[in-house]
């Protein structure tokens, strides 16, 4: 799922070698009725080349699965990229990204010490690197490496008690950095770092690189450090979407910390006036097993307090207290580890010990670019940190691997999950430091661990689309995913053969029950946060999760692990009507694609979307492209197609105003989406003509200069076309027009998490609807005027069912939002709509299920075909 490439070209012919397997039927096209028509064979053989004119779309590739050398050093040729003279890290006299390669060749040639790989490439296809210190290792000792690794985190106990392991045990320490394209300094103090233990001789670094594999990602975000930019190629911030993977190099990131099992993870970013470094302040993650993670972490930090000191680095400014800043000492409200979104909090999934390292001095270079000054100090500051935290975890890795090894027993142990908090504090063993600083808003919320989160198949679920997709997104974070081998009663719920269990005894369990779970209400426990405060896939993502049992009632039975999501397309054996639900995400790219290729096709008021009999061959292709289940149309459905009850459907045009989440959220949904804005529908109204509907992500505010745009989308309004958006410029623009009536309350603007919501039988979001939503800020609206409907609602009493969301005024709280529409919709005399959300249905492409309600209200607000 996560990065965007151009179109893949699959029609037919291509995917007959998956055809036995996942269709139960022929694939070879027989001919179709009424073989004139559009969707015939002709239509077919130039699916492809259509499908590649339409852009980029999403492909879904796998985030885990790294796979590591066979033995050490290991020294492939890296490709040499071309020098860029304007590559921005040059400004500050910095490595650009076109000089790393060369250096890296020159290194491994000269040293047997450094190994490197590619471990992925960023959205503009610059290679990710991943370089290696450490003693040379024959295959054996490799191997005999991975087992030890293996045996930590999936047969802990043995792990405890085995002395070879612990004597043995090259312990990973990981150093990555330039998350943030134009935060650049870490390459730099890494590149430094390693050629100097490379370079060094022998009896120097042989007990360090003897007993430890030292871990360099050079630059997780290449695009942006040559660009100068935050945020990837892309545009979004790859350190906001560890959970999400909307970015390759956040897969890639994801990828490497499952194939490291880091004991140590220190992401090196810039900039806060003061060097930086983690634990983090309060709220902390309810499913961290902090009191392994809390006092060798703080006394890591104060140790680099202490050499960051002594180094009395030129320019390094310190604090007024004559140190630096470490947020759990020194930031009581703020700087939190509460969700797994960032690199340093969701590696200490993997039970590591973690940290932000935020570089002190700030960008002053002529258009954001670094001065060789400031560059110095920070590159200088990196590297007593890289040191600094090497020689910790030499002193220290003994007792922080068993740490590792005891957070992966709690996770298999089916034992229930003990939360910190000021009562225990003293018991913890270990380093002491932190102890006088935890205090009630450290405490952890307690967690009540299921037996397991089930994933039903069969009537019990919204969407099997997002089921599957929902599947496949855990394994790709490496979480353990079963079925059911019969039909089976779990926690007093018959659940059909084929469903998914994620049982709670598992090694990843910290990470299962913090991606799947709904979260707390964390409002009252501090003024504010970092980010947000809530995230689940089971209330978020399109499909029915139930969590179910206690941890304690023991595994469930009659199981079998599975490496992917149970394949689903089908389709009847001979030319018919055939119909699907378009419930989920990739409900909605097949419908979008069989559209596209021309296909014959209309959708019900039910929801499900026929396809006619001369579409037969796009149906397959499809059915197999996306993993479509079809089934043959009922009398009732071909009735309500042929009384001229459901919709006609033709390709739906899409412009769009927004930002990244905007577009890429519509072309995860199959659209094929194109940038307007005021001054391009009024230098060219004609750019209207193709489009049938346009999302608002940003407003359509029209000035004085700009009459002739303004007229011309009234116009195309008045023919029947529609805005659809989400938020408070959606809002302003369609009653601008005249198309819903109502006041808008805006919530806290800080306000996020994840409310309860409630959808009308006769709404257009009847058909599969959802119970929760996101909202980052939430809108709602009151005093609907004529012709405005509300087509959801939040729920009643306090909405908020986790995150943190307060009020600082008498209309912006949730409470004050209970009860109002929080989706509206519109029709103007004319016949143009809208549909507004309140809620944040594309905020970082995360919820899946608020993409699926978005093409919902597009499918609803299109003219018919």
């Amino acid at each position: 799922m996560v990065p965007f490439s151009s179109r893949r070209a699959v029609v037919g012919v291509v995917v007959s070698s998956l055809a036995l397997t996942v269709v139960s039927a022929p694939v070879a096209f027989s001919d179709p009725r009424n073989g004139g028509g559009k969707g015939g064979p002709e239509v077919n053989v130039e699916a492809a080349e259509r499908r590649e004119a339409r852009g980029p779309r999403p492909v879904e590739a796998p985030v885990s699965g790294l796979e590591m050398p066979a033995s050490y050093p290991f020294q492939p040729e890296l490709t040499v990229y071309p020098a860029d003279p304007a590559d921005r890290s040059y400004a500050g006299d910095l490595v650009g990204y076109a000089d790393l390669a060369p250096r890296l060749n020159d290194l491994m040639s000269r040293s047997d010490r450094v190994s490197v790989q590619v471990v992925g490439q960023s959205t503009n296809g610059r290679d990710l690197y991943l370089v290696t210190l450490t003693a040379p290792e024959k295959a054996a000792e490799t191997r005999r490496q991975t087992a030890y690794r293996e045996l930590i985190q999936h047969a802990p106990d043995k792990a405890a008690r085995d002395r070879k392991l612990q004597a043995e045990y090259k312990t990973p320490v990981w150093f990555s950095s330039n998350i943030h394209g134009n935060e650049w300094e870490g390459t730099d103090a890494s590149l430094t770092y390693i050629e100097e233990l490379a370079t060094a001789p022998w009896d120097e670094v042989e007990d360090l690189l003897t007993e430890h594999r030292l871990y360099f990602s050079l630059t997780l975000n290449p695009d942006g450090r040559n660009l100068g930019t935050r945020a990837t190629a892309l545009g979004f911030d790859a350190n906001r979407d560890m959970i999400t993977n909307v970015t390759p190099e956040s897969a890639s990131y994801v990828r490497t910390t499952q194939a490291l099992l880091p004991l140590y993870a220190s992401d090196i970013h810039g900039y806060t006036g003061v060097l930086q470094v983690e634990p983090c302040g309060p709220p902390h993650g309810e499913n961290y097993e902090y009191d392994l993670y809390i006092p060798h972490n703080y006394a890591l930090s104060l140790q680099i307090e202490r050499d960051v000191v002594d180094a009395d680095i030129q320019g390094n400014p310190l604090t007024s207290a004559g140190g630096i800043r470490i947020p759990y000492r020194d930031t009581p409200s703020g700087w939190d580890d509460y969700p797994p979104i960032f690199t340093a909090q969701y590696a200490a999934y993997y039970g590591a010990l973690t940290s932000t390292v935020e570089l002190p001095l700030g960008r002053q270079g002529a258009g954001g670019t670094q001065t060789p000054s400031r560059a110095a100090t920070n590159s200088a500051v990196a590297l007593q940190v890289i040191r600094s935290t090497v020689d910790y975890m030499a002193e220290n890795d003994a007792e922080i691997l068993a740490n590792q090894i005891e957070f992966f027993r709690r996770g298999l142990s089916g034992e229930p999950k003990a939360a910190l908090t000021q009562e225990d504090v003293a018991a913890v063993p270990g380093p002491e430091q932190w102890k006088e600083l935890w205090d009630v808003a450290d405490d952890q919320d307690p967690v009540a661990l299921p037996q397991a989160y089930v994933i039903p198949v069969g009537a019990g679920q919204r969407s099997l689309s997002d089921a599957t997709a929902l599947v496949d997104q855990l394994l790709r974070h490496d979480v353990e995913v079963r079925t059911l081998n019969a039909a089976t009663t779990v926690a007093g719920t018959t659940y059909p053969r084929g469903s998914y269990v994620v049982d709670m005894a598992q090694p990843k369990r910290a990470l299962a029950n913090t991606l799947l779970d709904l979260g707390t209400d964390i409002s009252a426990k501090v003024p504010f946060m970092y980010d947000i405060s809530a995230w689940s896939y089971s209330y978020l993502w399109g499909a029915t999760v139930d969590k179910v049992g206690n941890v304690t009632d023991g595994r469930v039975l009659r199981t079998s692990a599975v490496d992917r999501a149970t394949r689903q397309a089908t389709v009847p054996a001979r030319a018919q009507h055939v119909t699907f639900d378009v419930a989920g995400v990739r409900d909605y790219v097949a419908l979008n694609d069989l559209l596209a290729d021309e296909a014959v096709a209309w959708l019900l008021p039910s929801g499900q979307a026929v396809v006619a009999p001369e579409s037969r061959s796009l149906a397959v292709n499809v059915a197999l492209e996306h993993d479509i289940a079809f089934r043959a149309a009922t009398r009732a459905e071909i009735a309500t197609v042929s009384a001229g009850e459901a919709k006609e459907l033709d390709e739906v045009n899409v412009g769009y105003t927004g930002n990244q989440d905007h577009v890429n959220s519509l072309r995860q949904l199959g659209f094929d989406p194109v940038p307007v804005s005021t001054a391009t529908i009024t230098a060219d109204p004609s750019l209207l003509e193709d489009l049938d509907v346009i999302w608002l992500g940003a407003a359509l505010s029209f000035s004085g200069t700009q009459a002739t745009g303004r007229d011309a989308l009234q116009a195309w309004l008045d023919e029947g076309h529609a805005l659809v958006g989400s938020g408070n410029n959606a809002f302003i623009t369609a009653r601008t027009f005249g198309l819903v009536s109502a006041t808008a309350v805006n919530g806290n603007s800080s306000g996020n998490g994840i409310v309860a919501v409630d959808t009308p039988d006769d709404s257009i979001l009847a058909n599969y609807p959802q119970s929760s939503a996101f909202v980052y800020p939430a809108q709602s609206y009151t005093g609907l005027g004529a012709g405005t409907r509300a087509e959801q609602t939040y729920g009643e009493g306090n909405p908020l069912l986790a995150g943190h969301w307060r009020a600082s005024n008498a209309t912006n709280g949730p409470l004050a939002a209970a009860g109002n529409a929080s989706v509206i919709s519109g029709e103007s005399a004319s016949g143009g709509k809208a549909v507004v959300f309140g809620t944040s249905v594309f905020y970082r492409t995360h919820p899946k299920g608020g993409q699926s309600q978005a093409a919902q209200a597009i499918f609803w607000a299109t003219p018919e075909g």
